[in-house]
């Protein structure tokens, strides 16, 4: 038996369990700032819902971004924690992809864009060919995207959406696998928004040292 965990926190909390021969089971938290309170005890309700404990999992697909820094550490660390203590891989994809993938199984148009919000009045966005990625995962403000259809939970910021503007967790966990592997580093594209700070600088002034001859 085979049974796939997803997850992905790039926007909201996602979480999705495909077991062979049943249906996929989801649950979203839609809250971008809930990342690590509900990650797990979604994964604990998926779980039990399917009358399966952790050791039954064979695999774990997560969305490693584009995302703002913290919510999306939250759902890289987690599944890379999972991975190593159960045994199983984790294969990591862009989140941007599964997006896609969902809009090329709805009858995309030849050439799009996906979206998400990175802010700081900015976005997120890939562009893609037949349902493939051709170009990015890139940030910049939303008059640099492409001109073409939008999709994603970012679409609004740019235009009128006309694709998928939810990232879908049956997608994750069915689809997860067969998309390219992203590694399984956090896509944050730009520095965090929280830093730690340098060394303070004294108000002093500098002295100066200097031996000289005793008297």
């Amino acid at each position: 038996m085979t049974a796939v965990l997803g997850l992905d926190t790039s926007t909201v909390v996602v979480a999705g369990l495909a077991v062979a021969g049943r249906a996929p089971l989801t649950a979203v938290v839609d809250d971008t700032r809930a990342h690590a309170e509900e990650l797990m005890p979604l994964v604990r309700q998926l779980l039990a819902s399917a009358a399966l404990t952790p050791g039954d999992l064979t695999g774990i697909v997560v969305g490693v971004g584009p995302g703002p820094f913290t919510g999306l550490r939250v759902g890289v660390v987690t599944a890379l924690t999972l991975g190593e203590v159960l045994g199983v891989g984790v294969h990591g994809v862009c989140s941007l992809d599964v997006v896609a993938a969902q809009w090329a199984g709805s009858g995309a148009p030849d050439e799009f864009v996906v979206v998400s919000d990175a802010r700081r009045k900015e976005v997120y966005w890939a562009h893609y060919a037949r349902g493939v990625r051709v170009d990015g995962p890139h940030v910049s403000p939303a008059d640099r995207v492409p001109p073409l259809p939008l999709g994603g939970p970012g679409a609004h910021l740019v235009g009128e959406p006309s694709g998928p503007t939810v990232l879908d967790a049956a997608t994750l966990v069915a689809r997860g696998l067969d998309l390219p592997d992203a590694g399984r580093e956090p896509l944050y594209l730009r520095r965090p928004d929280a830093e730690v700070p340098g060394a303070p600088k004294s108000a002093l002034p500098q002295a100066r040292l200097g031996f000289g001859r005793r008297p």
